[in-house]
């Protein structure tokens, strides 16, 4: 089923003919997800004879380092100049897995914004605030990814062009954004995609051990220390949460990625419906929510932290000391008891 009207599918492919210069750009702290759907379209319009170019605004997690074209990854942090020159050349841009420009980070924000390149989103985040020329924006679908081989494969009817690049790229945001299909991945769709997929040659076998076993001693013992120590179960909540202070991230020699999904461990408990993990860094508290069921932690993060994501799973930043923020977390709770702990 088309997500996109015909008239948006041929502006996407007038664009997509005409263009040069091409950036792929996505959010701060890149996950399997980010990465992937990026790098997917970057090996589809290197394919197309595209000068092409993912920007990614800060370090990836060491763990996907072996994705087909991670090493042509530009990091904005590490280069300004170029960046910014990549920006203003461009004439066509791909915004993939954020809903708005503020995710890229502040310091290349307008980058996004002020360019005068076509824009496409192609996004599963709610409520995108990105001014685009084409928005693919879906909410239930298992990710980004999925997206991109919709739009690539199926809105523009290209599937002699789906490589092995390609589809490795996709599968890896398919099973990183649903905890290895484990969650929002009940559509028939999304199996049809992950078989075409597999024809391409994918090993779902070797890539979860390059994904799952791949991990640094920095983040097992970072886990360790999470489980044994920092984790509370409010049992009358029907609620869990975690946290790690910045010098646990420190003493235990922390790396980009190496916390990636610490908060599903709160949620494995049987009696828990909702869990939180909070990450203290330099000037704000990373705060990351997930919940089973019904329970709706998007919403609770847009109106608690001024955040969201989700249904299941979401995420916010809070400007107030760790002390404070968990106390907080801790307050409003409250208003949710009744809602956690009724049986279904």
């Amino acid at each position: 089923m088309n997500r996109l009207t015909s008239e948006e599918i041929q502006l996407a492919q007038d664009a997509l003919t005409r263009s040069n210069k091409v950036v792929i750009v996505s959010h701060y702290n890149p996950d399997g997800d980010a990465m992937g759907s990026s790098l997917a379209i970057y090996h589809y319009c290197k394919g197309k004879g595209k000068d092409v170019h993912v920007i990614l605004p800060n370090l990836f997690p060491s763990f996907l380092n072996w994705m087909p074209g991670a090493d042509t990854i530009v990091v904005a942090a590490q280069h300004v100049d170029k960046v910014r020159k990549l920006f203003a050349e461009a004439d066509l841009m791909f915004v993939v897995d954020m809903n708005a420009p503020s995710r890229f980070g502040s310091a290349f924000e307008e980058c996004i914004t002020d360019s005068k390149a076509f824009k496409i989103l192609i996004d599963h985040h709610v409520s995108p605030i990105i001014d685009c020329n084409v928005k693919l924006s879906e909410t239930q679908t298992t990710s980004t990814c999925e997206l991109v081989y919709n739009f690539l494969f199926d809105e523009l009817c290209d599937k002699e062009a789906l490589t092995l690049d390609i589809a490795e790229c996709i599968y890896v945001g398919m099973i990183t954004d649903t905890g290895s299909l484990s969650y929002m991945c009940n559509h028939p769709e999304t199996y049809l995609a992950i078989s075409e997929l597999m024809k391409k040659g994918v090993d779902g076998e070797a890539i979860h051990r390059k994904v799952y076993d791949n991990y640094s001693e920095s983040r097992l013992r970072l886990l360790g220390l999470l489980l044994s120590q920092r984790l509370k179960i409010m049992n009358d909540y029907a609620t869990s949460y975690g946290y790690l202070t910045k010098k646990d991230l420190m003493d235990n020699n922390f790396h980009i990625g190496d916390t990636e999904g610490f908060v599903n461990y709160g949620l494995s408990v049987g009696t828990v419906k909702f869990t939180a993990f909070f990450t203290e860094r330099d000037n704000r508290i990373r705060v990351s929510f997930r919940s089973k069921g019904d329970f709706d932690v998007n919403k609770f993060a847009r109106k608690h932290f001024d955040g969201g994501g989700h249904k299941n799973a979401s995420a916010a930043y809070h400007y107030d000391t760790l002390e404070n923020t968990m106390a907080y977390f801790e307050e409003v709770l409250k208003e949710y008891k009744d809602e956690l702990t009724a049986q279904k």
